[in-house]
């Protein structure tokens, strides 16, 4: 992970005083560019590091430059340590080693403040792999090509700059520019096969807010479902509280906007006889003609 590559650098040049970029790039397993783009954020943040060429050159620091705990207060430690404990909810590859350097550093213990738990019952090598690349690319700034297979099935080649991992509503998705689109979109990541990183890096901010950008172009369509009290366990998993209203008989009445694709009926039907849709009539006529095509399958 960067932030503790950039935290070793600093403890190698403390301790060896000078170092080349061969050796550095070779230790971390990375390229020569990736090392200089670290020193220069290390430079930029006001670390004094220095570069001297020649034969006996190298990257070197400030003989009387200490990593002083006293430029953070006691409030801003506590929340490095929370937010980097929070990432290693992640399981970023050597966080536990940035953590225990930072926890010595600050004479704090574990705050163990929190657990999290994003992968499914499932889960396998392959997605946890699928995740490290999309990880390892937003981070060294790598263009990546996958194949995308979207809401209707058909299978897309994409060349991206992954700029962000998201978590939204049980799933996984990146926010990326797309080279195809020239434009920026959010891939879901359960969807995303055969995922390659590439040499060639790339320069690009996230410009707005991830809620501004649409997996897709489709357009919202707001329901009125009838769920049967039978069911609560999922009426108030599934929906805000605000969203559920009750009629005489105690079952809810739930009002919900979803976009309007295909993905619409199967989660209806997945609450089986237990739903009704009341609004919109498209939507429950077609959610009967579904039920009559079931039904000729099984008769």
């Amino acid at each position: 992970m960067k932030s503790n590559r950039l935290f070793e650098i600093i403890y190698i040049l403390l301790d060896k005083k000078r170092v080349t970029a061969k050796e550095l790039a070779e230790h971390f397993e990375v390229s020569r560019r990736t090392i200089c783009r670290d020193i220069e954020i290390l430079s930029s943040s006001g670390i004094p590091i220095y570069t001297d060429k020649g034969r006996n050159g190298g990257i070197g620091i400030l003989d009387n430059f200490t990593f002083d705990k006293s430029i953070l207060s006691e409030q801003e430690q506590k929340e490095i340590l929370a937010s980097l404990e929070g990432l290693n909810m992640l399981k970023y590859p050597d966080m536990n080693s940035t953590l225990a350097k930072l926890r010595a550093l600050f004479c704090k213990s574990d705050l163990n403040w929190i657990t999290v738990d994003f992968s499914h019952w499932c889960s396998n090598d392959v997605e946890k792999d699928k995740f490290i690349k999309i990880k390892s690319a937003i981070l060294d700034c790598n263009i990546i090509t996958f194949e995308y297979i979207n809401t209707y099935g058909k299978i897309t080649k994409r060349c991206v700059e992954p700029l962000m991992l998201w978590f939204k509503e049980k799933s996984w998705y990146i926010k990326a520019y797309c080279r195809q689109k020239n434009d920026y979109r959010i891939f879901k990541v359960v969807r995303m096969k055969n995922i390659c990183i590439c040499e060639q890096t790339f320069i690009r901010s996230i410009p707005i807010e991830v809620g501004e950008i649409k997996e897709d172009k489709n357009k919202n369509i707001i329901l009125k479902l009838k769920i049967s009290k039978d069911i609560a366990y999922r009426v108030y998993d599934e929906f805000d509280i605000d969203n559920i209203l009750y009629d005489n008989d105690g079952n809810f009445i739930v009002n919900v906007q979803y976009p309007q694709n295909d993905w619409i009926y199967g989660y209806v039907l997945s609450f089986g006889n237990h739903i009704e849709v009341l609004e919109p009539i498209d939507v429950r006529d077609k959610i009967l003609q579904i039920v009559d095509d079931i039904k000729i399958k099984y008769l």
